[in-house]
């Protein structure tokens, strides 16, 4: 059972807008559904990578982020090349402090880890977070209110199955439940093993 979620405010309808949902997700999708009760139900079903980018749309930036960073932190490997681990820590460093500064250095330190691995995606969902697309100085050019969410989905996902895809489904419960606990206001972790 997790906390109410009440860092999801958009209503569904707002958060699938646009999103790529399975036809078995979109049958969960009656109207009027809750944004927790669908979450819970995509879950309940299995249909993780569908809960994953419903919940990443509809999480705020940084705390969507967040939970990028967690379930990337979870599966860093200990000889993991330092372009992989300095993306991860710009994007925490963003999350924490979430400046301009920071956000732009999120984005240098993703594409030096070439954008292939869960600390790259969640460093880019922390510069698609707001700002400017373009090189500082230029005509501001503004993301997508969506490619937040996009990265950081394609960052746990990454995370649940980069490695020993036979896991998957067990990191996709842990990595969910992460942030279920995020949603209901908790740092991600404070919940007890599944």
């Amino acid at each position: 059972m997790s906390l109410p979620f009440k860092k999801v405010t958009l209503p569904v309808p707002d958060i699938c807008q646009g999103l790529a949902l399975t036809p078995e997700a979109q049958a969960l999708n009656a109207p009027g559904t809750a944004a927790q009760t669908l979450f819970e139900a995509l879950v309940a079903q299995e249909l993780f990578a569908d809960a994953v980018r419903f919940l990443a749309r509809g999480l705020p930036k940084r705390e969507a982020v967040w939970w990028a960073c967690l379930c990337a932190r979870d599966r860093l490997p200990p000889d993991a090349r330092p372009e992989i681990e300095a993306a991860l820590k710009a994007a925490e460093d963003w999350v924490y402090r979430p400046t301009e500064e920071n956000r732009r250095a999120a984005m240098a330190k993703a594409e030096a880890a070439q954008f292939d691995t869960p600390s790259s995606w969640a460093a880019v969902g922390a510069f698609w977070s707001g700002g400017s697309l373009s090189p500082a100085g230029n005509p501001v050019v503004p993301p997508a209110e969506h490619l937040t969410g996009l990265a950081v989905s394609g960052s746990i996902m990454l995370s649940a199955l980069q490695t020993e895809p036979q896991q998957a489904p067990d990191r996709y419960r842990q990595f969910l439940a992460y942030g279920a606990n995020i949603a209901g206001g908790g740092r991600g972790r404070d919940t007890a093993p599944a």
